[in-house]
């Protein structure tokens, strides 16, 4: 395991070294390069992780690991918007944060209690939820990028770094709202088959993570809906994408840290 470490770091470090400095200099990137090499270590990333949660005795997602999964599938997300928008830059953001996350997983532990006799629909459930909050926190990333943008136009600053080294704003709104239509849906169908399975929340103490993700879902789907009835874009939807995961953030994150680390 310490090899598939190692080698997933070593290509997560490489790709941010090689944008970062492509960045600076004002070089083009080699897509097929960078993405290759995103392969390689999120498959390295992926052998790491999976002892970790599925072990003998059940799906172990505590908070670490949970943290590593996110991270990998944050990177997953950004390959696949990747091949179709012109966003490789944004590698200097996603690099990073898969080889933190994964570093997270890879040296925390939290006691958990493993999930054994899990049905089907539930490991839907929890797959789906991972998957949501991962493209819903790039997206809350991407609106903060917007925002500086937006603000470096608005002020029309001399020296427009974010303007200049991250894709167009045009493009960057059209992918911040690629990935709240892939969030919603994913949230959506999350949210719909845990009302399924999931017999009480009471029991489970999932009754806060449930109501703040409700409403994050309702203000994402706000927005969705604003962008397409009454052309919502800019520094509104930005605002709205951040205050949105804001709510998810504190009920997924906040009542796995409150269960594991402080109860």
């Amino acid at each position: 395991m310490h090899y598939a470490f190692l080698l997933a770091s070593l290509t997560y470090l490489l790709v941010s070294i090689y944008i970062g400095w492509a960045l600076i200099q004002d070089k083009p990137i080699y897509k097929s390069v960078s993405l290759g090499l995103l392969l390689v270590g999120m498959l390295a990333h992926a052998t790491l992780l999976y002892p970790y949660v599925v072990t003998l005795y059940g799906l172990n997602f505590n908070l670490f690991n949970v943290i590593s999964l996110i991270s990998l599938f944050f990177l997953f997300f950004y390959v696949l918007f990747s091949l179709y928008r012109p966003i490789i830059s944004l590698g200097i953001l996603a690099a990073p944060t898969a080889f933190i996350g994964m570093t997270i997983g890879h040296v925390g532990r939290a006691p958990y209690q493993p999930i054994s006799d899990i049905s089907i629909g539930l490991e839907i459930h929890i797959l789906l939820s991972l998957a949501a909050y991962c493209v819903l926190l790039m997206a809350a990333l991407q609106a903060i990028f917007l925002r500086l943008q937006i603000r470096e136009l608005k002020h029309h600053t001399i020296h427009r770094f974010w303007v200049n080294k991250l894709p167009s704003l045009q493009s960057m709104e059209s992918l911040l709202f690629d990935m709240l239509l892939v969030g919603f849906v994913l949230l959506s169908a999350a949210l719909g088959i845990g009302f399924i399975y999931v017999e009480d929340l009471m029991t489970q103490h999932i009754v806060h993570k449930t109501a703040f993700s409700l409403l994050s879902w309702l203000l994402f789907g706000a927005l969705l809906v604003g962008n397409w009835r009454a052309g919502w874009r800019g520094k509104r939807a930005a605002n709205i994408t951040i205050y949105a995961f804001i709510l998810l953030a504190i009920g997924f994150v906040g009542s796995k840290f409150v269960l594991e680390m402080l109860l």
